[in-house]
């Protein structure tokens, strides 16, 4: 009886190992073969056979990570959708109490960085709701998933290989490393290139731990934006009022298209118009949501960009060179607006 009920066991393991292989598809290789010479790369790369075994022991592909990465939906929720349920009171709120909570931890991180704090603590709201939730997925395995999968094997495989090096250096445990299903990590959300690009020690104590400590957490996620061309003294821009005659008052090729984008966020930057400076919008008769004048300059001046997200009827915002910075984070002007409106609340 002991027999058949191992025999039985090691049948449904064996199913559950070749139908988690076959749920990722395409690759011409078993996973074993494959995972054997990622190891022997990691190895003459510089990972240990330690981390090697400790982290890959008893590993297979996880299935949800496929399917999640092939029904990724197309952005359906309009502007005004996804403000409301991103700048909710509640976030509002839980915002404002975080910040009074590490306000010893946060604001010296910021000073430090020469990034306005409300501007960190957006992001790291609108990411992980303030650290609240990070993630449930083994980020080695997702990566190791998504690098067998043939969709994207490259770009997962580097990510793949910068997460052992995590692990060598000793940032954080294997156990431990959690987050999303597409192994962005920590309170941050950074992928493995983009922690050894920005992360930041701020405490001094040899290691970047974007998980749990938030002296590094705040670090990390004001670097990146200080890395991305923020400029400390400017805002993000302003939700402003158009002028009923504005096409009549200067001549512009489109308003809502912003003549060839940079490549590195197409999508959401050809939905802006052109650039002009303050001074410009001013004279075309756009002036603050409440009627006031837009300044026409701060520090040197500032050229700004129209966004319409809900078309022409809904609202507009003129945004700056710090939004810009935002979408880097993540490409979408819902995103960016999300960000940015937050860090008005907070400020």
């Amino acid at each position: 009886m002991i027999r058949l009920l191992f025999i039985i066991i090691a049948s449904i393991s064996f199913i559950s190992n070749v139908n988690a292989q076959r749920q990722v598809a395409d690759n011409p290789q078993t996973f074993s073969i494959w995972l054997e010479e990622f190891k022997l790369e990691a190895l003459q790369e510089g990972i240990s056979q330690k981390i090697l075994d400790v982290t890959f022991d008893g590993l297979l592909p996880n299935p949800r990570v496929v399917d999640l990465d092939r029904r990724q939906p197309e952005f359906t929720q309009s502007s005004s959708e996804y403000i409301k349920i991103r700048v909710s009171e509640t976030r509002i709120k839980n915002g404002k109490k975080r910040m009074a909570e590490l306000q010893s931890v946060l604001d010296p991180s910021a000073k430090t960085i020469g990034v306005q704090k409300r501007f960190i603590a957006a992001i790291w709201g609108m990411e992980t709701n303030y650290g609240s939730y990070t993630g449930n997925f083994n980020v080695v395995r997702s990566l190791m998933t998504l690098a067998y999968d043939m969709r994207r094997s490259s770009f997962f495989r580097r990510e793949l290989h910068k997460a052992l090096v995590i692990l060598e250096e000793g940032h954080i445990a294997p156990d431990a490393m959690i987050g999303s299903w597409a192994g962005a990590m920590g309170q941050g959300q950074f992928m493995p290139t983009s922690f050894f690009a920005y992360a930041y020690d701020m405490d001094g104590d040899n290691k970047k731990d974007i998980w749990t400590n938030e002296a590094d957490v705040f670090g990390s996620i004001g670097n990146y934006l200080k890395q991305h061309t923020w400029h400390e003294n400017q805002t993000w821009g302003r939700e402003i009022k158009l002028p009923d005659d504005l096409m009549e008052r200067k001549a512009i090729v489109d308003l809502t298209h912003e003549p060839n984008p940079p490549r590195s966020c197409k999508s959401a930057l050809s939905l802006h118009s052109k650039k002009y400076s303050l001074t410009d919008w001013k004279e075309m008769g756009v002036v603050n949501l409440d009627g006031s004048d837009i300044p026409e300059a701060i520090g040197a001046g500032i050229e700004a960009t129209l966004l319409m997200p809900g078309g022409i009827n809904g609202p507009a915002y003129l945004t700056y060179q710090n939004f810009r910075t935002i979408l880097t984070y993540n490409c979408s002007n819902h995103y960016a607006l999300g960000v940015s409106l937050l860090s008005d609340e907070l400020k």
